[in-house]
């Protein structure tokens, strides 16, 4: 009875084993395909999410900032003993943009997207930190607050400017955006004044993102069109005029991811096109996403002059 038992004891050959080795090998191999595939697409949605929302937030700022512009403070009849409107110098016309009170002026930069056809071209940015950049453009926005606990001086001007300007660390070379915050310093029993930035609320070159690729602004009227000549404070006549009639700003802003996106670089057949506003576009051959925000903001307080 025992040798029989142990007759029906059946066990493995070797191309039992070997043939489920294989088997597992392939399922193995398959599970870690489908992982590294799902692993792939989430690390890039990801990727473009992180870029869209950081985006955003910064468009956010730039829309409320802009839309601030060349708001005026009017107290009123008051208990105070304050003057029931802004008391402070305004300083426009043909002077300095430096010196400036126009609620928005914008300073073109030379694209990194390449001029567009029927452009402003390139104009030589007062101060820039990188003369000559191929990124982008500045725009400066002014206008009034009140502080009615300021005894010194209960009326307040701020001059927002953001901008870019290239970095370099172990990332590599590149552009961030920056914000700038100086206030207007006239006391109230003074008759003139000067922009500072060592008030308590000021900053300047608060770097606000990093990465960017292009940032454009384009002034509108209040029929859409573009104007020109560009607006901004000097000599000329009628660029001085159409500083009060930008009714609103077309701002672009492009975005590159921090680390490689695409597997493989672009081809000829299969370019990686970057557009920007009118004409403007280029072609990129590196493995980085490119992501582009581009809004309309309405100016709320401009209404023709001071």
């Amino acid at each position: 009875m025992k040798k029989s038992k142990f007759k029906n004891i059946a066990g493995l050959t070797l191309l039992e084993m070997l043939i489920g080795v294989v088997i597992s090998s392939i399922m193995m191999g398959a599970i870690y395909t489908t992982y590294t595939v799902v692993n792939n697409s989430y690390s890039q949605v990801t990727e473009r999410a992180k870029i869209s929302r950081s985006g955003r937030d910064i468009v956010e700022m730039m829309m409320r900032d802009i839309r601030m512009a060349g708001f005026k403070y009017v107290l009123g009849t008051n208990t105070l003993g304050l003057p029931n409107r802004s008391y402070l110098e305004f300083v426009g016309g043909n002077t300095s943009i430096a010196e400036s009170h126009d609620p928005i002026i914008i300073e073109k930069g030379e694209s990194a997207l390449g001029p567009a056809e029927g452009s402003y071209g390139k104009i030589e940015i007062q101060g820039h930190p990188d003369e000559g950049s191929k990124c982008c453009d500045r725009i400066h926005i002014v206008y009034d607050d009140f502080n009615q606990n300021d005894t010194t001086q209960p009326y307040k001007r701020y001059k927002i400017t953001y901008y870019a300007a290239p970095i370099t660390d172990g990332d590599g070379q590149r552009y961030a955006a920056y914000k700038s915050l100086r206030s207007w310093s006239q006391p109230i029993d003074s008759d003139s004044g000067t922009w500072v930035d060592d008030c308590p609320e000021c900053y300047v070159g608060q770097k606000i993102r990093d990465h960017i690729v292009d940032m454009e602004f384009v002034p509108l009227d209040s029929e859409g069109r573009v104007l020109s000549p560009l607006p901004r404070p000097g000599e000329n006549i009628a660029a001085r005029e159409n500083l009060y009639k930008i009714r609103a700003v077309d701002l672009i802003i492009t975005f590159r991811s921090k680390s490689n996106f695409y597997k493989f670089k672009s081809t000829a057949d299969k370019p990686r096109y970057v557009k920007g506003l009118g004409d403007r576009g280029q072609n990129f051959d590196d493995t980085k996403l490119r992501d582009s925000v581009v809004v309309t903001i309405h100016t709320r307080n401009i209404l023709g002059g001071i």
